[in-house]
Order: C-alpha cells, then structure tokens, then sequence
C-alpha cells in the first residue's frame, strides 16, 4: 500500500520537524512549507492527500486566504485541510475577542475540514490526519 501524502505549512521550523518525524513515524510521506506560495507549488504539483495549514506565516492572516485559494483551484479544491495554527492565542494576547473554532467552519469563510489550536500532541495530529486522509473532505 502506498503512503499517504501529506503537506505541511508552517513557517515554525522546529514545528515542521517535530510534526513531520510524528507523520513519518505514522507511515505518511510528508511534505513542507513555509508559505502559501511554496504550498500552492507542491500542492498542485503532488498528489496530496491531506494539507495541515498554519495561519500566521508571511502575513497574519495567510493560512485563510491560502485555503480559500486551494478550495477555489481545480487541483487542490478536494484536499482535506486541517488548520493547525495559534491565532486564538494571539488574539488572546492583543486583547482581541476574536476566536476561532471547530464549529465556525463553512464551505466560503473557513473552508477547513477540521480547526485546532495549537500546540497539538503528535499523538493527536496524527490520528486527525489519519482520519482525514481516510475521508472525503466536506466541500467534496
């Protein structure tokens, strides 16, 4: 049985390796990404089968616009997306009462699969990531 693909995007290097020696662990082939034009090129030129998205890399809302991009490209639209990101955190730290979950995903907004805080277990990405390679993503 081939492995699954997976991308990763995260401007954290140190997250990248940890995450990507959890996966690799797990039996998935991993890919990375520091940005959303470094996952725009791999995501259309693989076959991945499930993208983990930061949000805050280049500009602090990147890992949004970046998944509306693979949603609206004909190549990546049915990828399952987990996003992965400390963004409440940091709104937490600015004072903003803007805050993000699972629940607030939608098919034009928030065009995620799954929406979790970070830090995550590696156990814990793992088995998302195993599950969402194994399903249809919910804008399929």
């Amino acid at each position: 049985m081939d492995s699954k693909n997976v991308l990763l995007v995260d401007d954290d290097e140190d997250l990248i390796d940890i995450y990507r020696a959890a996966l690799e662990k797990a039996g998935f082939a991993v890919s990375a990404a520091a940005n959303s034009a470094e996952a725009m090129k791999i995501a259309t030129s693989k076959n991945i089968d499930v993208a983990v998205l930061d949000v805050m890399m280049d500009t602090p809302t990147e890992g949004f616009v970046l998944a509306r991009q693979m949603r609206q490209n004909e190549k990546t639209m049915r990828i399952p997306l987990l996003m992965l990101t400390s963004v409440n955190t940091h709104n937490e730290e600015i004072g903003s009462f803007v805050r993000f979950n699972d629940r607030e995903r939608d098919k034009d907004w928030l065009p995620v699969d799954r929406f979790m805080d970070k830090p995550i277990k590696s156990e814990e990405l793992v088995s998302i990531v195993r599950t969402l390679a194994g399903a249809w993503s919910f804008s399929r």
